[in-house]
């Protein structure tokens, strides 16, 4: 199914020096605390996506990875920041200024090239937190000698914390290349002198994961062993203690399953970790100090809160889902969820506040390193729960997505072109429902050509089923209308009838419902509704959604797969009829 995607985007040099030097000016004016902790680690982020870019530029021009003057300059760059973060996060979080050497390695990039930079999965949406590497490598019993290789894109930055904590010189970076589960290194002859001289120390492989395969890890460890490191030499960084994915070889497996790992997760250091590391302490200045422990409702867990009985739990993938806690603090509930690291759980804390301000959202008490902090209505109902006049329903869900439409541009974030979420129709559509079904929808759906001119993309909610609505009185709340349109999928950012196909779909409405909405959100948002990109969208959607939950059920298995699977029958049925879908 294709579901996933990676988000890249084009930039310039300048436009990211730029971008991290305001970074640091807000951070300057913070005093010591997690705040101000949390704004480092987001400069740290940026600038790793600025060396990543820049020696993945350097990789392009020469077809392999090369020993020049850009690599070391951006590693050294990065390693100064990852040194300040070891410096904070140890000291609890006490004043402990930049030095004035990282502004002047910043500048030192050439501010006019363009790059393409990869958005860090792990910190965007996983609660990989770089500090987690800190601690693992303290507790390694690696020493300074140790040769530290990073794997980019993320192990481009994870890497210089690693060398950090053991006190080591700046590593390297590698971009294995090739099969996503045959992954291969290409490295020039000098740079592989220099790494492999001392074959008698370690060599410490960074990254995240391993995923499916393990392969790039795997593709690092053999070239290093191909070059005559020793295997009990090279260990290795991963974000989790599990083995390689089904995919892996059965050679990697054996190494890795023999090979020394050091690892720390976000539960150690946020949970288990020192009184000033742990995520309740963090919200305390925000919603005061905490009744009790916090709850863990990640992973479908809420539906135990929000529900009498497993029998009427929505479908959930829940291996997707991102972490979060109820606390309650003076007898309120908020839930504590993560949001991502970086610059992107700021934009999630000012969109929240938007919502809320706007009575669309959940009140927002602020956002600690990663983590937004939101009110837990716990004594409202979802909508699959209870009937509501079907007027009603659509004249508020109308007036959200208005709003949405209105305030809430996409500010150049990406999302797939009408031509990606055909292809992605037609191809789903094939795999659940078979060559006809695909042949159907191929000759229904027009050219995205013709479409193009009349998409405005917005940031889009992007998970419109009754269960994510909160009934408050007379009125609706919109929960988890933050993610969805900036997760790990291939969707992103869409125009604002990406929504209303989302509502049509999920709460079932007639054509004259449907067309009701759109007259609403054409009011609210004071911008006209596509009547002939509609039902483009419309058919996207049921085939995004079709892939999404069918991929999920084959991962997960058990009850939970009936749901999903069941949920995916809905959306089957509407594309097994896509001529009446095409005439909305």
């Amino acid at each position: 199914m294709l579901v996933y995607g990676d988000v890249e985007t084009e930039d310039t040099v300048g436009a990211r020096q730029a971008a991290i030097a305001d970074i640091l000016t807000r951070m300057q004016a913070m005093p010591p605390g997690i705040e101000r902790h949390g704004t480092l680690v987001s400069a740290f982020i940026a600038t790793s996506e600025l060396v990543q870019g820049l020696i993945d530029a350097e990789f392009h021009d020469h077809g392999r990875d090369v020993l020049s003057a850009i690599h070391e300059q951006g590693m050294e760059c990065l390693s100064i920041l990852a040194h300040s973060i070891a410096g904070s996060w140890w000291n609890g979080f006490e004043e402990n200024g930049l030095p004035p050497a990282f502004l002047a390695a910043l500048r030192s990039f050439d501010s006019s090239r363009t790059i393409r930079v990869k958005q860090a999965e792990g910190y965007a949406f996983y609660a990989l937190y770089p500090e987690s590497y800190l601690e693992a490598a303290r507790a390694s019993g690696l020493d300074a000698r140790t040769q530290v290789i990073g794997i980019r894109s993320i192990g481009t930055g994870l890497s210089t914390l690693v060398a950090a904590a053991l006190g080591a010189p700046p590593p390297v970076t590698l971009r294995p290349m090739g099969h996503p589960f045959r992954r291969e290194v290409a490295v020039d002859p000098a740079l592989a002198a220099m790494l492999t001289a001392d074959r008698t120390r370690a060599f410490a492989i960074v990254d995240e994961g391993p995923g499916l395969s393990g392969s790039s890890f795997g593709a690092v460890a053999d070239w290093l062993e191909a070059a005559g490191v020793p295997r009990e030499r090279i260990v290795f960084f991963p974000s989790h203690q599990g083995p390689l994915g089904p995919q892996a070889s059965p050679s990697h497996q054996e190494r890795w399953s023999r090979a020394s790992r050091h690892v720390r997760t976000m539960d150690d250091i946020l949970l288990g970790g020192s009184p000033s590391h742990h995520l309740a302490a963090w919200a305390r200045d925000l919603i005061g100090s905490p009744d009790g422990p916090l709850e863990d409702v990640s992973g479908g867990a809420w539906r135990w809160r929000r529900y009498g009985d497993e029998a009427s739990w929505p479908a959930s993938n829940v291996q997707q889902e991102r972490r979060k806690f109820l606390v309650r603090s003076n007898g309120v509930p908020w839930l504590v969820k993560f949001a991502g690291l970086g610059e992107a759980g700021a934009r999630k804390l000012r969109m929240a506040r938007l919502l809320h301000e706007a009575g669309f959202a959940p009140d927002v008490a602020g956002y600690r390193h990663g983590f937004l902090v939101q009110r837990w209505h716990e004594d409202a109902p979802s909508l699959d729960q209870v009937s509501l006049d079907r007027t009603r329903l659509i004249d508020q869900v109308g007036a959200y997505l208005g709003f949405r439409n209105r305030q809430c541009p996409a500010d150049g974030q990406p999302g797939a072109s009408l031509d990606e979420l055909r292809r992605m129709a037609v191809y789903n559509s094939g795999q659940a429902l078979g060559d006809a079904a695909a042949s159907g929808l191929e000759r229904s759906l027009p050219d995205p050509g013709d479409l193009d001119r009349k998409v405005r993309r917005v940031w889009t909610d992007n998970r419109m089923p009754p269960c994510k609505w909160l009934v408050c009185g007379d009125h609706l709340l919109k929960a988890d209308a933050l993610d969805h349109s900036a997760a790990h999928d291939l969707i992103g950012h869409q125009d604002i009838g990406w929504d209303i196909a989302g509502a049509i779909v999920e709460f079932g409405l007639s054509n004259r419902e449907g067309a009701r909405l759109c007259t609403v959100v054409e009011r609210e948002g004071g911008h006209p509704v596509s009547s002939e990109l509609l039902p483009f969208l419309l058919v996207c959607y049921c085939a995004f959604q079709l892939g999404a939950h069918l991929m999920a059920a084959s991962a997960l298995g058990g009850e939970e797969a009936v749901r999903l699977r069941k949920a995916a029958d809905r959306y089957g049925l509407i594309l097994r009829q896509p001529d009446a879908v095409m005439r909305f």
